[in-house]
């Protein structure tokens, strides 16, 4: 490569390449402009005194292509940042429209239809969860637990990070976070395999993920049933409903709550 810059330095300074026609264009079909322009550089890096003219080309032909690189990579980061930015705004737009269509959600912690902890027992039958695995809720009684109806493709679906920053601080204490993921406000239109994908590449979730499924209505699976009774249907995806060590229902939090937002945190502290 540098003898090739060389030769074509030493070309230049013997007095070019290629004949000019009558449109200013050499024989390569190289402006006349930007070929005076390097017949210039060349013949410089040929006069400049201590080197021997064709490694004096080389080293001046070397030094431009390095700060087109440079200027090339500074565009291409300026892009990158454009971009970036671009979709932070994209995210934040999502998240404003989705607080703006939710109804207003029972954020007060104290489930509807019945008093703290009390009322009757809703962790118990069989689901599949997206890893194809049978997963017996009554298991997790003795352990403190969130349920959560989720959804990919809503404005409060970053609230993934926070479930599962969630979980990790506290799962020592006994806390398990359940996510169920559904499309009853038509916000989730992956298949299984697409949601463990989605969580795993862009929240790094761990916490148990169960099959997509319905969550209010007169087809909602019989564990929302159940929590519908005890403390009212789920208004938007990401509400959470907050249960003691006996399976019973102590809040539900709609979908302005966020997962360590200090309603939550307060009840938590409570019942762990």
């Amino acid at each position: 490569m540098r003898w090739a810059l060389a030769l074509v330095g030493l070309c230049f300074v013997l007095g070019g390449c290629g004949s000019s026609d009558g449109d200013g264009e050499g024989a390569s079909g190289e402006p006349a402009a930007a070929r005076d322009k390097s017949v210039q550089v060349a013949r410089g890096a040929a006069a400049a005194p201590g080197r021997d003219p064709a490694e004096r080309v080389v080293a001046e032909a070397e030094r431009v292509m390095a700060a087109a690189d440079a200027e090339r990579a500074r565009v291409a980061a300026e892009r990158r940042r454009d971009r970036s930015a671009a979709r932070r705004a994209r995210a934040a737009t999502r998240r404003a429209q989705a607080r703006a269509a939710a109804p207003p959600a029972n954020d007060g912690g104290a489930p509807t239809g019945g008093s703290a902890g009390t009322g009757a027992v809703v962790l118990h039958g069989t689901y599949t969860r997206l890893n194809g695995v049978r997963s017996d809720l009554a298991n997790y009684r003795g352990r403190v637990v969130l349920v959560v109806n989720t959804a990919t493709e809503c404005g409060f679906t970053p609230q993934f990070e926070g479930l599962e920053a969630l979980y990790r601080k506290r799962r020592g204490e006994g806390l398990v976070v359940l996510g169920f993921p559904a499309n009853d406000f038509n916000q989730e239109s992956r298949s299984d395999g697409e949601i463990a994908k989605f969580c795993q590449a862009n929240y790094g979730v761990t916490f148990p993920m169960f099959s997509k499924t319905v969550v209010t209505g007169g087809d909602a699976n019989p564990l929302f049933r159940s929590l519908t009774k005890a403390a009212g249907a789920p208004e938007w995806n990401f509400n959470k409903y907050l249960l003691d060590r006996g399976g019973r229902v102590v809040a539900r939090f709609g979908s302005g709550t966020e997962p360590e937002g200090p309603e939550l945190k307060q009840r938590l502290d409570a019942v762990l």
